[in-house]
């Protein structure tokens, strides 16, 4: 026995399908329209209309950007290891849990320049049976000066899987621990891509006997990382 987890050929063998490209088309979508969308205004046409204390100054398009680091390229990144501290992030994501397709959404606050604490919450669909895992994971990094930023994860959460109709059963709950990395490619300094490889060990009693056994997953995915600041 399982518990029910979609990784268990006995209980869903229709599901052994590749990652859809059609599924991750969206993602990809969203991520490059965030990183390619011009964060910048047109000037204003009428020198009555800028006001005394006007600071922006246009750039050589006739633009006054928003961020003035971005003019020029909307890829380009600022010198010198990359920026953590007091910074949050959204991050969606699309991949596998065990042998099924999986979605997450990570949510993350980082207090210092090295550590962040991150919120996810995946969906691992499936025919006959489904699961949601929810957890709570420390984040480890060493600030680089370059695009790729590697990093650690650690975490502790809860996996519910949900019998479906099919099943005659209650939705079964399990400890669940998580644990490995992931790397990000910054096209800019508040847009990454992320993929992250874990394992996820989902810890119940045994049902062959007494005592606790434990059950590790693999859980792949990729997606996107959107930062912003939170104070200086």
């Amino acid at each position: 026995m399982r518990y029910g987890l979609p990784e268990d050929p006995h209980l869903d063998s229709r599901r052994r399908t590749p990652v859809s490209l059609r599924a991750l088309t969206p993602l990809l979508a969203l991520g490059f329209l965030a990183a390619y969308a011009p964060i910048s205004a047109h000037a204003e046409s009428e020198a009555s209309d800028v006001s005394p204390v006007e600071t922006e100054v246009p750039g050589n398009d006739g633009r006054t950007y928003l961020r003035p680091e971005l003019e020029g390229s909307a890829t380009q990144i600022s010198n010198g290891p990359r920026q953590f501290l007091r910074r949050a992030s959204f991050s969606p994501g699309y991949g596998r849990l065990g042998e099924q397709e999986y979605f997450v959404f990570r949510f993350a606050y980082n207090p210092n320049s090295w550590l962040g604490w991150e919120v996810g919450l995946g969906h691992n669909p499936a025919h006959s049976v489904h699961g949601v895992l929810h957890n709570l994971s420390a984040v480890l990094r060493y600030p680089l000066p370059r695009r790729i930023q590697p990093y650690a994860s650690v975490g502790y959460g809860m996996l519910t899987i949900y019998p479906g109709q099919t099943i005659n059963a209650d939705p079964v709950t399990k400890n669940a621990l998580t644990y490995g990395g992931g790397l990000e490619f910054y096209l800019r300094d508040d847009v990454a891509m992320r993929g992250e490889l874990l394992g996820t060990s989902v810890i119940g009693r045994d049902p062959t006997g007494p005592g606790n056994a434990s059950y590790t997953y693999r859980e792949f995915t990729f997606g996107f990382s959107f930062y912003r600041s939170l104070g200086q």
